[in-house]
């Protein structure tokens, strides 16, 4: 019984067991969108295009591709479709991804507000 007990204490430390952790916090990607994203993007019911295109939507699209934004010809025929993945190092880098883009952004280099600002963005996925 104490063995038992034991390696279940044990795995259950280490992990085993554990569900795995959302990736990012919604909640802070919101506020970090709104004071670094905001005053070019928008996302929700009534987002439109402005100084950038609005992002309901944009995971899982191909980059240039909504109809209510001029992007530029580096973002049109990049081919990039925007996955986490992408997104995380477009977000880190912009012009790594897209070189060439008119997107007027230094990055953030920080991976846990990058992982925040994705979770956000996950949370308007279903909608155009």
């Amino acid at each position: 019984m104490k063995k038992t007990a034991i390696l279940t204490f044990f795995l259950l430390s280490a992990g085993a067991f554990s569900t795995p952790a959302t990736a990012g916090d919604a909640e802070a990607g919101q506020k970090l969108f709104n004071r670094t994203c905001g005053g070019c993007h928008q996302v929700g019911e009534s987002a439109r295009a402005s100084f950038g295109p609005q992002l309901n939507g944009v995971i899982g699209r191909l980059a240039g591709s909504t109809t209510d934004y001029q992007y530029s010809n580096a973002m049109k025929t990049s081919g990039v479709v925007w996955t986490r993945e992408t997104l995380a190092k477009y977000i880190e880098d912009p012009k790594s991804v897209v070189s060439g883009t008119r997107m007027i952004f230094w990055g953030i280099s920080d991976p846990e507000k990058i992982e925040n600002l994705l979770a956000y963005l996950q949370t308007f996925s279903n909608r155009e």
